[in-house]
């Protein structure tokens, strides 16, 4: 009876893992559905907590640095799951966490310069 049922499992399993590996398209399907149902929760919570102007600011936003937007809907998702927002946010509150986002994600650039030395001068190869 253990033979029986230790063969059953092995079936099972091989069974599982041929279907892993011979249903890839719907694996990728099933990937792309999860992905697009993700993209509509977020655009309805999005709709939900902002103003139509500030939706239209943020997707101009998208289409010029995508990195920002999603930062920033990822932000907005966040205080909108914990309550923090009390009514929807217009184009100056957008501009506001905007500025807020912009500020933490900022990337300071320093210049350094490599200065020739006294001993290094160009004088030197003008003698020849």
């Amino acid at each position: 009876m253990a033979d029986d049922e230790l063969e059953a499992i092995r079936r099972q399993r091989m069974a599982e893992l041929q279907s892993k590996h011979g249903n890839a398209p719907n694996d990728q399907q099933a990937q792309q559905e999860s992905q697009q149902r993700e993209a509509e929760m977020r655009n309805s919570i999005l709709a939900q907590v902002l103003d139509q102007s500030a939706r239209a600011r943020l997707s101009n936003l998208a289409l010029v640095k995508p990195d920002k937007a999603k930062a920033v809907e990822n932000y907005l998702i966040q205080m909108a799951r914990m309550g923090q927002l009390g009514g929807k946010i217009s184009e100056t509150g957008l501009i506001e966490i905007l500025e807020k986002v912009s500020q933490q994600t900022e990337k300071k650039t320093t210049v350094k310069f490599n200065r020739r030395r006294v001993m290094d001068s160009d004088e030197d190869e003008d003698d020849y």
